[in-house]
């Protein structure tokens, strides 16, 4: 699902209806609020958040004047689009690093808010940037989330410390700074044990490991789908221990987004980072800018684009486009877009962040599964058979479909799509500019490609 699903729609819903009124009445700015009051409710938005950002924009609707404007609707738009983002924190702020040249980020939660997850997300996003991390967990209370850990950690090739032997946490604590100290690492990521609810042992806990550790970063890991609740145990754990920000998980989920927009706006601490995903590369900065940009569906380029510079190679893409532009395009190379694609996140999400195109698109037209059965059917291929897809016959197809747990008929599918996408491409290089650009504004409006 996108990011805030139903608030978005429903925000996107009530702003579309606005945007192309050449005038606008107090009776209309009085039933858009009521709808966008019922929208932030239903999303789970804490009731005060919601009081205040009605009321900032009803005020600033009134007093810029919006009403006696030429495009009062795009104006009343424009409000609603600054009033979110002052409520999410109006600037996007970074991970401090401690002067001294050896940062420690501690990571705080509930058990299942995806610490554990986290704190490799986030030791792969630092190393990304020159950092030099070390993960280690003290958390003694499960072993599994220590052994998690190492999997994780292996996975990043970042290394870790560990003493399932020793139950001090704080012990663990200590010994992974001197082994952080010792390879030269520039950055030690604390993952602390969790429990079902906020309690003084787990707190006294985390404050005798804060007195060891001397934590540059406190961060507390929010899971975003249950709502409200996030706030109260945001201010909980800031009285007791103090924390300097958040990172809101299970964003990709059925989360309402109350929590994401509530917890900022309350506590005063900004959220740094949002988890997208499961897998280790699913985090990204949070930009209060551009998520009130994908909230009200005016798309997120700059991030867009920061997903495809990590996920995309550059040389290969030239390669292809080449191969595509002499129309040599294979099923090998098929299959490499799909990858790179993969790593960007869902489909809904990219053509989320396309302006113009969130809510456009049919849903059900976007199925990720339907990508990775059709990854696996090219995968079952040999090399032979991707770049030259005219010798698959019967047997052939048959053995792929068995190899890819398809059936033959989903294999026929594949391969007359790739000759129809073989053909659009032939007829597309033949094209003048403005002709093929006409053809992408079609694109545009829904009717994708294969």
């Amino acid at each position: 699902m996108a990011l805030f699903g139903s608030l978005s729609d429903k925000l996107k819903s009530i702003t579309d209806r606005m945007q192309g009124k050449t005038r606008v009445t107090e009776k209309d700015i009085k039933a858009m609020m009521r709808e966008i009051r019922l929208a932030l409710l239903e999303a789970d938005v804490h009731f005060k958040v919601v009081k205040e950002l009605v009321d900032e924009i009803s005020e600033k609707v009134k007093g810029e004047h919006v009403l006696d404007s030429l495009t009062p609707g795009q104006q009343v738009v424009k409000v609603v689009h600054e009033s979110l983002i002052e409520i999410l924190g109006s600037e996007n702020s970074k991970i401090s690093i401690s002067p001294d040249g050896f940062t420690v980020i501690m990571l705080y939660g509930l058990q299942g808010s995806g610490k554990t997850t986290t704190a490799a997300k986030l030791a792969r996003v630092l190393k990304k940037s020159g950092k030099k991390p070390l993960l280690t967990s003290v958390d003694v209370h499960r072993p599994a989330a220590q052994e998690q850990l190492v999997v994780l950690a292996d996975q990043i090739d970042v290394p870790h410390h560990i003493n399932q032997a020793e139950k001090s946490a704080v012990k663990i604590a200590q010994e992974a700074v001197d082994r952080a100290k010792y390879l030269l690492c520039d950055v030690l990521i604390v993952d602390t044990a969790g429990r079902m609810t906020v309690d003084q042992e787990l707190m006294d806990e985390l404050h005798q490991i804060n007195e060891v550790v001397k934590p540059t970063e406190r961060l507390l890991i929010v899971d975003a789908m249950i709502g409200q609740e996030a706030v109260n145990i945001a201010l909980e754990f800031d009285e007791q221990i103090g924390i300097d920000g958040f990172v809101m998980t299970k964003m990709d989920g059925d989360a309402r987004g109350g929590a994401a927009l509530s917890i900022r706006h309350i506590t005063g601490k900004p959220i740094k980072y949002i988890a997208t995903g499961e897998k280790v590369d699913a985090l990204e900065e949070f930009h209060p800018d551009r998520m009130a940009s994908r909230i009200l569906g005016m798309g997120d380029v700059l991030t867009l684009i920061e997903k495809a510079s990590s996920a995309v190679d550059e040389k290969e893409a030239l390669e292809a486009y080449e191969r595509m532009r002499k129309n040599r395009f294979t099923l090998e190379d098929m299959l490499q877009q799909f990858e790179q694609m993969d790593k960007m996140g869902s489909l809904q999400d990219i053509l989320g962040m396309i302006p113009g195109l969130g809510g456009r698109v049919d849903p059900s037209a976007l199925d990720d599964k339907r990508m990775a059965r059709t990854v696996a059917i090219i995968k079952s291929m040999t090399k032979q058979e991707r770049e030259n897809h005219k010798i698959l016959d019967a047997s052939r197809r048959k053995r792929i479909a068995a190899g890819s747990g398809t059936t033959v008929q989903e294999v026929n599918q594949l391969i007359r799509q790739f000759n129809e996408m073989q053909k659009m491409m032939k007829k597309f290089n033949r094209m003048g500019r403005g002709k093929q650009r006409r053809l992408m504004q079609q694109f545009g409006s829904g009717n994708l490609p294969f």
